[in-house]
């Protein structure tokens, strides 16, 4: 995939990331994950589930127990008589999940003492309440706490009612108590702290016998010998009913067996949510650090898969984490993948991955730039011939090319081999797309096949209009470029907002020829060997009474493209024969003029030439025709006919423009040109790149080898000129020489050369 240009654009990381990380820090410090969270570690249990010790039997006061020994409360002395049974059976201990507070009838709380007292192993529930504000701590009367110990049962519920943390236990009145699970484990009182419980513990291995059973004798020392056996309430009748997770409603006396069950297996360590939630974005950072939406996906994906099932794992080992934070980090950041990708999706090229035209169609800044299409002619072609899965490959070739010079580029690719891009109007794009179109004149590799690429270049230089019509005129600009033989091409705004005048410009130049409107410029060319002027190139310019100058790119083209530049021709002709026959009176000067292809087929053309040069008394071989090189290749036999018979007549023939085209020896043979004319793309690079000066020299040496001269074009610096003068080149034609004048300019630059010279 490329990697210069810019894809479809997408806010940097680290804002996400940023936004994500403080949501996340507020959901996990708000606890907004608690419902799920709670839902998650119960699907977690089922995978390590497991049984209970079977240490600690439940004696349930249930309903059945209700029915025989009367409604709540009891009395002490039923109470007596179940510790009484519970101890003759040989429990280990006894534990009450059920407060004795306040006094009775006095006979039956002394019944409860000295049961107490016989058993000596018994452990009363303390519990607080708050009301008003108030806190009330309910401890066993003194006349039973002076026979048992105490253990703290008060427990703190969430939305479900179910608890998923249980305390150490609790200081009551300057007094360390242990909770009641953990005076059941065995573990010492820890005022302040809480444990995470474990609700693996398959409840229906809870051992648990009713009440009623014990008292009547059922449930001996069978069930009860050498276990911690605790008392409470599993009936609706009574409350103290709670949720437990994963099971559903029961007595609370389960909720600290459970936990007991936990301390038992060891000492469970909360981890708590934020080692999982820096965890996560971690490995978040890491993808959006990844250009691919595979990649990342794979570590999205990867890292949730982590953070679901390492948690069963280690809770497996008594450590507990939450992981909604961490999901929701990664969730947040997958969602806005996606969003954005789905948002993008009709916006990006299948192929490349690059911004198609609907991107290039939204973007609004693009609105106040210039706009440049390229188009590679012959990509359809190149395409069809590829094995498959092979088009990338030449798509990424394609756009390093385009790239360079302007590696943070953002490139539009349409079908058919369309690329476009925005620049700043106010920069000079002419030698930016000339040393790019440079560029395409080596071959693409692709795998063993090297693939010439064809391309031509359209730019729109900004308007009001839509973008799609904006690009639909630099495409037009593009095609025309590729037609005239030319490496690129304006489209100028004002021709197609003024509509008359685009249909009307034919006419236009056919009357302002014959009104004087358009008239001949001169350019100078420089004999290298003895560094004089020694002829011109005659150059048709148009002058509009209202518009101004107009481009000769435009009027040119326009007569060239419905075969109405024969009369535009004899124009130049006339005037440019008559200056150099004017200008030969003083001395040798050659004359050049640019021959349409259009005319290779015009029978009359030689004869009209004949008589013109004849008429003005200009020897033929001071006159030369100058045809692209894409046009003298491009020649039928009638064309190459009309050629010879040129040469005939004693007129030279240049091949202008070479190195656009496809030339090869045997038609630099086969074409009777006198002169080569080095395109000015190759002539410009010659002082920096060294592929155009190699390029430059062998032209040079195959010309002279053909016994031909050689012109370059485009000489715009001295440093330029002192090369060809080192390369051997034999003329020079450009801005360091002069630019396009009057032939009044001219005559008078002329005459100041050759009175510099005699003098």
């Amino acid at each position: 995939m490329p990697k210069s240009p810019k894809q479809v654009s997408e806010p940097p990381p680290w804002k996400l990331l940023l936004w994500t990380a403080l949501a996340g820090l507020i959901f996990g410090l708000i606890g907004f994950g608690e419902v799920a969270e709670d839902w998650l570690r119960v699907a977690r249990n089922g995978f390590h589930e497991h049984n209970a010790s079977g240490q600690i039997v439940v004696v349930k006061i249930d309903d059945e127990s209700l029915r025989r020994y009367g409604n709540w409360p009891w009395s002490r002395r039923v109470h007596a008589r179940l510790v009484d049974r519970l101890t003759e059976a040989g429990a280990k201990g006894i534990y009450f999940d059920v407060t004795f507070p306040f006094p009775t009838d006095e006979q039956s709380d002394r019944a409860f003492a000295e049961a107490l007292k016989r058993s000596g192993k018994v452990t009363l529930a303390t519990r607080s309440t708050v009301a008003d504000g108030r806190r009330s701590d309910l401890r066993p009367l003194p006349l039973f706490a002076r026979y048992s110990n105490e253990a703290w049962i008060s427990v703190e519920y969430n939305y479900q009612s179910s608890s998923w943390h249980l305390p150490y236990g609790a200081t009551i009145q300057g007094q360390s108590i242990p909770s009641l699970s953990a005076a059941m484990a065995g573990v010492a009182a820890k005022p302040g702290a809480a444990y995470p419980v474990d609700y693996s513990v398959r409840f229906s291995s809870i051992p648990a016998v009713s009440a009623a059973d014990v008292l009547g004798g059922k449930v001996g020392a069978k069930e009860l010998r050498g276990k911690e056996v605790l008392v409470g309430a599993d009936t609706g009748v009574i409350g103290d009913r709670y949720f437990v997770p994963g099971y559903g409603r029961a007595g609370g006396v389960y909720v600290h067996v459970i936990g007991a069950e936990t301390l038992r297996n060891g000492t469970p360590v909360d981890l708590g949510w934020f080692l999982a939630f820096v965890l996560a974005l971690g490995t978040a950072a890491l993808a959006l650090l990844r250009d691919r939406f595979l990649h990342r996906s794979l570590i999205l994906g990867g890292s949730a898969v982590l953070v679901l099932c390492v948690p069963i794992v280690l809770e497996a080992h008594e450590i507990f984490v939450d992981i909604t934070p961490a999901l929701f980090v990664q969730l947040t950041v997958v969602t806005v993948l996606a969003w954005r990708r789905y948002r993008l999706r009709g916006f990006i090229d299948p192929v490349s991955s690059l911004p198609n035209l609907n991107a290039f169609r939204a973007d609004r800044d693009g609105r106040k730039q210039a706009l440049i299409a390229a188009r590679v002619m012959n990509y359809d072609e190149i395409v069809a011939s590829l094995p498959q899965g092979s088009e990338l490959k030449l798509v990424e070739q394609i756009v390093s090319r385009l790239s360079v010079g302007a590696p943070n580029r953002t490139l539009y690719q349409g079908d058919g081999g369309i690329f476009a891009w925005f620049e700043d109007p106010k920069k000079p794009v002419g030698n930016h797309l000339e040393a790019l179109y440079a560029l395409f004149r080596n071959p693409a590799k692709v795998g063993a096949l090297s693939i010439d690429l064809t391309i031509a270049f359209g730019v729109e230089v900004g308007s009001g209009r839509s973008l799609t019509s904006r690009l639909s005129s630099a495409l037009v600009a593009a095609e025309e470029a590729a037609h005239d033989g030319l490496k690129w091409k304006y489209h100028e705004p004002e021709t197609l907002e003024d509509a008359s005048w685009k249909l009307s410009i034919l006419s236009q130049l056919d009357s302002a020829i014959d009104k004087g409107e358009v008239w001949v410029a001169y350019q100078p060319k420089l004999e290298l060997s003895t560094r004089r002027i020694v002829g011109a190139e005659a150059l048709a310019r148009w002058t509009h009474p209202e518009k101004g100058p107009i481009a000769a790119t435009e009027f040119v083209a326009a007569a060239e493209q419905h075969n109405r530049i024969g009369k535009l021709t004899d124009f130049v002709l006339e005037k440019a024969v008559a200056a150099a026959a004017q200008i030969n009176k003083r001395g040798d000067f050659d004359i050049a003029v640019n021959l349409s292809a259009r005319l290779l087929g015009d029978k009359g053309f030689t004869l009209r030439l004949a008589a013109l040069l004849a008429r003005h008394g200009l020897s033929p071989d001071r006159l030369t025709l100058e045809l692209t090189e894409t046009a003298a290749l491009a020649g039928t036999g009638e064309g190459f006919d009309m050629i010879a018979r040129l040469r005939e007549l004693g007129v030279k023939i240049s091949i202008d423009d070479y190195g656009t085209g496809l030339s090869t020896l045997e038609y630099l043979k086969k074409i009777p040109a006198n002169e080569i004319k080095i395109d000015q793309s190759f002539v410009k690079g010659i002082v920096d790149n060294r592929s155009d000066r190699l390029m430059v020299q062998s032209t040079i040496g195959l010309a002279h080898s053909l016994d031909r001269k050689v012109v370059a074009e485009g000489v715009e610096h001295h440093d330029t000129l002192d090369i060809l003068v080192d390369l051997g080149c034999d003329i020079a034609q450009g801005y360091a020489i002069g630019r396009p004048m009057s032939l009044e300019s001219l005559t008078k630059r002329i005459a100041a050369e050759r009175k510099r010279t005699a003098a």
